[in-house]
């Protein structure tokens, strides 16, 4: 019986293609600032009514506000990529590009891509400046500051900035879903695993996994602690029992 022949070098490429190249564009801390962010104003904006819920509601706005704190001195002393700098230079860009709106010869040679990402930045900060006015209505309003009988207007800036908040997160979410589609390619993406396919050098040389487990941690003892000095906890018993049993009667009851 004759022997097998061993596959050549170039059959074996062919059996075993090579994988992808990937190369890391967002590193840990910002993906953990991001989802952290992302999960507090979920659970704050669902927590908003009912007195029941209000230590939880309070705990994640001031969560918020303590990942924006982390998310500025990050931008400001942290790698190149996660810098504040690189969203404002986008933004200092806009007044050229609008002009350019108006001088282009045609709709094909503006730069729509351009245009794209002045939206992205727009929304990113956007959401983050709306947090400071959102906290500080938000602390005003539990401490009952400019309560007065029949009129409690600093609780209706409160909740007209957290309507704000939400309809530029669903922008946000809307654009970036958009342009996946334009693109055909998973913005999101980057978010999850901090890398992308194609060539060339990666953006970010140190992941800091580190970092993003303290900020983690950091987020999850300050919860630990409000909860330990709340007297009923972050959420009463009675709203547990009311959710668990699908009656939310506490919740109209304390608008």
């Amino acid at each position: 019986m004759q022997a097998a022949t061993p596959m050549t070098s170039s059959t074996a490429a062919v059996a075993s293609p090579s994988r992808p190249t990937r190369r890391r564009v967002t590193d840990a801390p910002t993906r953990m600032f991001h989802w952290l962010f992302a999960l507090c104003f979920l659970g704050a904006y669902l927590t908003a009514d009912g007195e029941s819920w209000r230590m939880l509601h309070v705990t994640l706005g001031y969560s918020m506000a303590g990942l924006l704190g982390f998310r500025v001195l990050y931008g400001l002393v942290g790698p190149r990529q996660a810098g504040l700098g690189l969203m404002w230079r986008k933004l200092g860009s806009a007044p050229a590009w609008l002009r350019s709106l108006r001088t282009a010869p045609s709709l094909s040679a503006i730069n729509w891509r351009q245009g794209q990402n002045l939206l992205m930045a727009l929304a990113v900060v956007a959401l983050l400046v709306l947090v400071v006015p959102l906290t500080l209505s938000g602390y005003a309003t539990f401490n009952e500051w400019g309560v007065f009988p029949g009129d409690d207007w600093l609780g209706d800036v409160h909740e007209f900035l957290g309507e704000a908040f939400l309809f530029v997160v669903l922008a946000h979410l809307a654009l970036i879903l958009g342009l996946s589609l334009l693109r055909r390619k998973n913005l999101a993406s980057p978010m999850w695993t901090g890398s992308v396919e194609g060539p060339g050098p990666s953006l970010v040389q140190k992941n800091r996994a580190w970092l993003a487990a303290l900020l983690l941690l950091a987020v999850l003892a300050y919860g630990a602690w409000e909860w330990q000095q709340s007297p009923n906890g972050l959420v009463t018993a009675q709203a547990l029992n009311s959710l668990i049993s699908g009656n939310d009667r506490d919740h109209g009851d304390d608008d």
